[in-house]
């Protein structure tokens, strides 16, 4: 008997893959429920936008759904996975949109100064322009909604019970990095930017205490780079847009198919981003102390071990 409650749990809770295997597998039935109960309507979207909005919104609510209920039988809250509700669209969400729109924007205007990327006529023009700058918006916003609770929310949360803040962020990242892998167009040089970006959005999750700033973040930079310069995106590029951009010289330093992220120098703006968060955020905010220590109404808590204090982090 002791053998077996040794595999399951450790010395406070159900152990950190044990609940991570739950929670894929809560994430994989509730998507199963959505996927059928939306069928009927998919028949009724007759635009490549409102299809990718439906399909992010396909794969948000049963992410958002299983944390939820991983919350419930844990005994914490949304907000311990990084995630408060009250602060939904808040100051750190702005916070982080004007971040990103101005870092895209000085990669962009490095790459014209540079010489290798120059701009023709966006797609639709007129008032149109602004309807699709909307719906963008709202697309990239849900988009980065989805990738910011899914590899630093409660993921990362759970690996850090585990492994400790930064080799779990580490771990978050390259996964991060790995699943932009299988977009068409994507580069190994962009798939490991896009870790990096990760481990930037990690740090501003830890100084901050939320991940609505890594998503005010996220969704200002991918809205800036596909809608508005219209360059690719990890590989994409946005069938409508306001600019377009035209990329020719040095993958290296153009980013090719991938984008300006798949760019050497976006590495190095971040790598500055980095260093200026942290000289900006001096306080460790997340984890939060108190979540570490499951409560004793927890359904997954080890029997005896709710009140045992937490390992250093």
């Amino acid at each position: 008997m002791n053998l077996v409650h040794r595999v399951f749990y450790g010395p406070r809770e159900l152990r950190t893959g044990w609940r991570l295997l739950i929670f894929l597998g809560v994430c994989i039935v509730l998507g199963l429920v959505v996927v059928t109960l939306s069928s009927p309507l998919r028949g009724h979207l007759n635009t490549e936008e409102s299809r990718a909005i439906a399909r992010t919104l396909g794969n948000l609510i049963p992410l958002l759904a299983a944390g939820v209920l991983m919350a419930k039988f844990e005994g914490r809250r949304m907000a311990d996975y990084g995630l408060p509700w009250r602060q939904s669209l808040g100051r750190q969400f702005w916070q982080g949109a004007l971040i990103g729109f101005p870092i895209i924007t000085a990669l962009v205007a490095a790459l014209h100064l540079s010489g290798v990327l120059s701009f023709t006529e966006g797609t639709p023009q007129g008032p149109l322009i602004w309807l699709y700058a909307v719906g963008y918006a709202l697309f990239f916003v849900l988009g980065a909604l989805f990738e910011e609770f899914s590899c630093r929310g409660y993921l990362l949360f759970t690996l850090t019970t585990g492994i400790g803040f930064w080799p779990a962020a580490v771990l978050s990242s390259i996964f991060f990095g790995l699943l932009h892998r299988a977009n068409p167009g994507e580069t190994l040089f962009g798939c490991f930017s896009t870790g990096v970006f990760g481990l930037l959005f990690c740090l501003m999750l830890r100084r901050s205490g939320s991940l609505w700033m890594p998503i005010g973040f996220h969704a200002a930079y991918n809205w800036g780079e596909a809608f508005f310069y219209g360059t690719p995106d990890s590989g994409f590029r946005a069938p409508e847009r306001f600019l377009t951009a035209q990329l020719s010289g040095p993958v290296w330093l153009t980013g090719g198919s991938a984008g300006p992220e798949g760019s050497y120098l976006c590495v190095a703006i971040l790598a500055l981003v980095g260093v200026g968060i942290g000289l900006w955020l001096r306080t460790k905010k997340f984890p939060d102390p108190a979540a570490l220590r499951p409560s004793p109404r927890a359904i997954l808590v080890a029997p005896g071990g709710a009140g045992l204090t937490s390992p250093p982090i």
